[in-house]
């Protein structure tokens, strides 16, 4: 069935309803950045916001490149530690993760989705 969208499932109603509360409370960045990525726009992929991954939540995520999109804010300064264990984690499910600062999507959106679609493509090839 074209367009139809399938359930996500969540292993709980607080994990849910953190997902909706992070949908809706989007920085600037974020609404850019998705305002670009919805509707297949780059490359034909679809992505999905907020998307739970193990356990945690990623920004954006293209499950069929297996591929997230995490903006980091100032405030990822004082965990970058905590940001690559993330990621590690993240890859270890299969995922290639690149991270952009917010500055990033706001000012230069082109170089930030050429980036993405190059990282599709390196996918699509192995």
């Amino acid at each position: 069935m074209a367009g139809r969208q399938r359930r996500i499932r969540y292993p709980d109603e607080a994990t849910k309803e953190k997902v909706r509360a992070l949908r809706r409370r989007a920085t600037p960045a974020e609404q850019k950045l998705w305002e670009a990525l919805r509707s297949q726009q780059v490359a034909g992929m679809k992505f999905r916001r907020q998307h739970l991954i193990g356990a945690f939540v990623v920004d954006f995520c293209c499950t069929s490149h297996r591929l997230v999109v995490e903006l980091d804010g100032g405030y990822h300064d004082a965990q970058i530690e905590y940001d690559v264990e993330r990621t590690n984690i993240i890859a270890a499910h299969g995922y290639t993760v690149l991270r952009f600062r917010n500055d990033d999507v706001l000012q230069r959106l082109p170089y930030v989705l050429r980036r993405i679609t190059e990282a599709a493509d390196r996918k699509t090839v192995q």
